[in-house]
């Protein structure tokens, strides 16, 4: 962002303000502290995720559920199949270290494969399966993926990329009599014996999400198996810890992907260890959502803005016994507006709401809220999590600012991620000698320590819950021979929350089209990161340094509408 984030963007003046700060702010160090009381988290150095969700003992009955078939998979069972995955795991030949790729929608299936790689020392790497084949390769490629878990109709393609491919059913009853997949079958449900288990330590590896950062191309972020333990601590279990109501009688629904970092800490590890109930949407359908919550009786929706829109809109038209199971809908991803709460309140008045925020490189760990009889504060992400730090930094000076004003967070605690894949120069860039994850994200404390997101500085477009970095898409447009410059910024749509706008410079002589651009990145982008609007332009604007002012091109979209 290129406006300053000095003290004219606290919220009093500098007449103000007083020498007396909150307990939970250190004006010496700069250093917020968590309001919660910290948690303490194992140390025991040879503790591995799957052991530790399955050491928690609960009273749940049904894990997994398939929202459109009602198949289920019971936690009685759940371990077991873990176990034997593993086995066969081990039979095929995948080892300790190995990566392994999930290129997978939603289903049954995706935490019990997730798990049973972890259990067998090796490295999960997630990928939305609607990526291109331009784009799987070259993740393939960076994390030097061996086997993979994938779509039946991608089976041959990963395989002439050297990759061991397995189709994956969508569940066990409506796919068992395809041949396709047998090798799966054969995997999770052959006599192979126990495997023996390798020494899984929490520092080692336990997956690779791919994130944008705060800038630039996406990059793999390394999380450890006491990452995701620090997550389930101070972010599931935790947050759970906050209610009255048994946690093994709540019901999710599962419509965010597994293969992004909120719904994968959510549905996939997190809350399993609670013994919660998990129906899954293998991709979200608004037309279904009401249908499905009242059949499931679904309890907590976890949303992005578009589906608590989406969520919002089906509600208003419901009969007058419809989604009464319902408790809470919580937010992240990206901040909701104030009219969105507002009509969610308006259509669903009984359910409580609240916001969070994470990221990849902080596994998922940051704030949460929590809606009390002292406080409603909505359209705060919340509090900062038990065992987290934070720092609000003037953008310009470096200096550290106190509560009431605006500046970049910056985090710091267990669950951030160990570093970014092969990129030193990066890790080095967002984590800084003393451990702190520069988020790249504008935020500001209010007096009772609660976190409001401001105009986000990360230069990344959120679109239907997926991140989608600006980078990537400008090297694909200045690949095509007839443009000379461009630039990708975001546009705000009422559907789809932010959809990509290319700005392009023309060649001298060129006839390239609108459709023509889009067509030619359509072509080698997943679909969610296709460009939907194309603008032509003589020059895109830079700062001296010639980095891209998307600032002004977004004033440019603004003044438009």
């Amino acid at each position: 962002m290129a406006t300053s984030m000095s003290s004219h963007f606290c919220l009093q003046t500098s007449e103000s303000k007083t020498s007396h700060f909150p307990n939970w702010y250190s004006p010496e160090t700069g250093i917020y502290s968590s309001k919660h009381s910290s948690i303490s988290l194992s140390t025991d150095p040879f503790l591995d995720i799957v052991s530790f969700i399955f050491s928690h003992r609960h009273d749940g009955v049904t894990a997994l559920i398939d929202s459109s078939s009602g198949y289920s998979i019971s936690y009685s069972k759940l371990l077991p199949l873990v176990q034997s995955m593993a086995s066969g795991l081990h039979h095929l030949g995948v080892s300790q270290g190995d990566v392994v790729m999930l290129l997978l929608p939603n289903s049954v299936h995706f935490p019990i494969i997730f798990l049973s790689v972890l259990y067998s020392g090796a490295i999960v790497t997630t990928m939305n399966p609607l990526s291109s084949m331009l784009e799987i390769k070259k993740q393939i490629a960076d994390c030097n993926v061996r086997f993979a878990f994938t779509l039946l109709e991608k089976v041959d393609k990963l395989k002439n990329l050297g990759v061991h491919a397995i189709g994956v059913p969508e569940n066990m009853d409506l796919d068992a009599e395809k041949i396709g997949f047998l090798p799966f079958y054969k995997l999770i449900g052959g006599q192979f014996g126990k495997a023996p288990r390798p020494v899984i330590r929490q520092q080692d590896a336990a997956a690779i999400m791919y994130s944008s950062g705060t800038t630039g191309v996406s990059k793999g972020v390394v999380l450890t198996h006491g990452n995701f333990i620090a997550m389930i601590e101070l972010f599931v279990r935790f947050e759970a810890s906050q209610y009255q109501y048994s946690s093994s009688k709540n019901v999710y629904l599962a419509a965010l992907p597994m293969f992004h970092i909120y719904g994968l800490s959510l549905f996939v590890v997190g809350l399993l260890s609670l013994g919660s109930s998990i129906v899954i949407m293998r991709r979200f359908d608004a037309s279904k959502l009401v249908k499905v919550i009242d059949n499931y009786g679904v309890t907590h929706f976890p949303v992005v803005p578009p589906i608590l829109t989406a969520l919002t809109m089906r509600a208003k038209g419901v009969c007058e016994n419809s989604l009464k199971s319902l408790k809470q809908v919580s937010s992240g991803a990206a901040p909701s507006s104030r009219k969105a709460i507002e009509d969610f309140f308006e259509a669903l008045p009984h359910v409580d709401f609240i916001q969070g925020y994470g990221m990849t490189e902080s596994t998922a760990v940051g704030t949460r809220g929590f809606n009390n009889e002292e406080h409603h504060k909505y359209s705060s992400i919340g509090l900062l999590a038990p065992n987290m730090q934070a720092k609000v930094v003037d953008w310009n000076s470096g200096s550290s600012l106190p509560p009431g004003c605006y500046g970049e967070l910056w985090l710091r605690g267990p669950a951030i991620m160990q570093r970014y894949l092969n990129n030193v120069e990066a890790t080095k860039m967002t984590i800084d000698k003393d451990g702190w994850l520069r988020t790249g994200d504008i935020i500001c404390f209010d007096e009772d320590g609660y976190l409001y997101l401001s105009d986000r500085l990360k230069e990344i477009i959120k679109y239907k819950g997926y991140q989608i970095a600006p980078a990537d898409l400008e090297a694909i447009l200045i690949s095509h021979p007839e443009i000379l410059d461009a630039a990708v910024t975001s546009a705000i749509d009422e559907v789809c929350g932010e959809i990509p706008v290319a700005f392009v410079v023309r060649r001298d002589g060129g006839t390239l089209t609108q459709e023509a651009v889009m067509d030619f990145v359509a072509k080698q982008v997943a679909p969610y990161k296709k460009v939907r609007r194309v603008l032509f332009t003589k020059s895109i604007p830079k700062s001296a340094a010639g980095k891209i002012l998307r600032k002004e091109l977004r004033k440019f979209l603004s003044s438009r509408l």
